[in-house]
Parts: C-alpha cells; structure tokens; sequence
C-alpha cells in the first residue's frame, strides 16, 4: 500500500492494525510515524488500542460472566463492516 506523504487521521485508524502487526512497508509505516509526531489524538488512540490488546489478551473465558458472553456474542453476529 502506498500512501501519498501527508496522511489523515482517518487513514492512521485505518492502518493501525498493520503498524502494530508490523506488516506496513517501510515507507508507509515512515509516514504513520511521522503523522503520530504531530498528532497527539492519533498518539492517544494508538496507546489505547495497544492498552486494549493487552487487557484482552489476559482475558480467560471464565473472566467474562456468561450474560455479557451473550450480549457481546450477540453485537457481534449483528455486526456489519460499513
């Protein structure tokens, strides 16, 4: 993927999975870089979703009451990509 030099915030959201993943190539995970340096909103947002892969990534099944296994089985089914 080849991003133009500036990026957009709306872009950084986009490409947050793949910075983390490490599977950005070198010019473009450059470009996000360069965008967090002067973003504090992506900045904050990027320390979020890493917060949040780390919380849930401590999560066992038995940590999750069965009610709210439900419902969040349930928003999910009914999920649809925008």
């Amino acid at each position: 993927m080849r991003l133009d030099r500036e990026i957009t915030c709306a872009q950084v959201v986009d490409l947050v999975t793949a910075y983390l993943e490490d599977v950005l190539d070198a010019d473009d995970r450059e470009r996000v870089e360069e965008h967090l340096v002067f973003c504090d909103g992506c900045s904050t947002y990027l320390d979020q979703i890493r917060q949040t892969i780390a919380v849930t990534g401590r999560l066992e099944p038995e940590d999750i009451p069965p009610a709210l296994q439900d419902k969040l089985l349930a928003a999910f089914r009914e999920w649809s990509p925008a």
